[in-house]
């Protein structure tokens, strides 16, 4: 009988431990998709355009951006830096260019207090750390950035807006990336995601200003030791685009590591 107690007391004990940890998972699936979430996180996120030009190319953009946020007595401070990779063809046929992208940094001013929708608010800063003139600008830009969640028990939904103007007298970018986010969340920490990057250049002329990928992707939260972890794969396809040489496919893969306050 002893036995038979103990037996039900570990079964019992694991059974709880279980519970909890997908409890946590799942959890934090849904504050992995939002740009507000009170929590340090730092993902990689791959993007790849296929079938570029007459040559079939590739583009690969390998963006670091760690998340940061900052608590004050009456508001939050998110800050969200992006330092991209780029591997890309060159369209006019010369060799491909490789190297450090132009990067920025975003701080949003949020309201400190709990509610179904957030908002958030701030510049964001463009700094000229392209290798190459053909990776990025290579000048200071500034502009506004907005981003609005709301949230609800299995759905989460937002936008993410911003729109930088180079300090040279404006001539060389000015420039608007505009992300939706839809998210649905499914037993055992999966989930299902949209959020296609939609970016308009507004020096281009009429018809060729906006790049409009359509499509969503599959993720999950899975934690390695004590270590969240947020995986996802998406794919898209170009609607719209600013070159007619530009490839019609992309996807994402993204490795986010998860760092919840306690």
């Amino acid at each position: 009988m002893k036995k038979v107690i103990f037996l039900l007391i570990i079964v019992t004990f694991f059974t709880l431990k279980v519970f909890s940890q997908e409890s946590r998972k799942e959890k934090l699936a849904k504050e992995a998709q939002n740009p507000l979430a009170n929590m340090i996180s730092l993902p990689f996120q791959n993007n790849t355009t296929y079938r570029i030009g007459d040559n079939n190319s590739i583009q690969s953009i390998v963006n670091f951006q760690p998340v940061v946020p900052l608590s004050f007595e009456k508001f939050n401070l998110y800050t969200r830096l992006v330092i991209p990779f780029i591997s890309q063809p060159d369209l006019a046929g010369g060799d491909n260019q490789s190297g450090l992208g132009d990067a920025n940094l975003t701080a949003f001013f949020s309201p400190n207090k709990k509610s179904n929708i957030t908002w958030g608010f701030g510049p964001v800063l463009q700094f000229p750390t392209a290798t190459d003139s053909k990776l990025g600008s290579q000048e200071f830009g500034i502009g506004p950035a907005f981003v609005i969640i709301a949230t609800e028990e299995k759905w989460i939904y937002g936008l993410l807006v911003n729109n930088i103007w180079t300090l040279d007298d404006l001539r060389t970018e000015k420039k608007m990336l505009l992300q939706p986010i839809v998210n649905y969340y499914l037993p055992r920490a999966w989930y299902l995601v949209s959020s296609p990057i939609w970016q308009a250049n507004w020096h281009a002329s009429e018809g060729n200003q906006w790049l409009m990928p359509l499509g969503g992707g599959l993720g999950k939260v899975i934690i390695i030791g004590k270590l969240p972890i947020n995986i996802n794969a998406h794919v898209y396809y170009n609607v719209q685009m600013q070159d007619s040489n530009w490839g019609r496919w992309q996807t994402r893969f993204q490795l986010q590591f998860l760092f919840p306050k306690k």
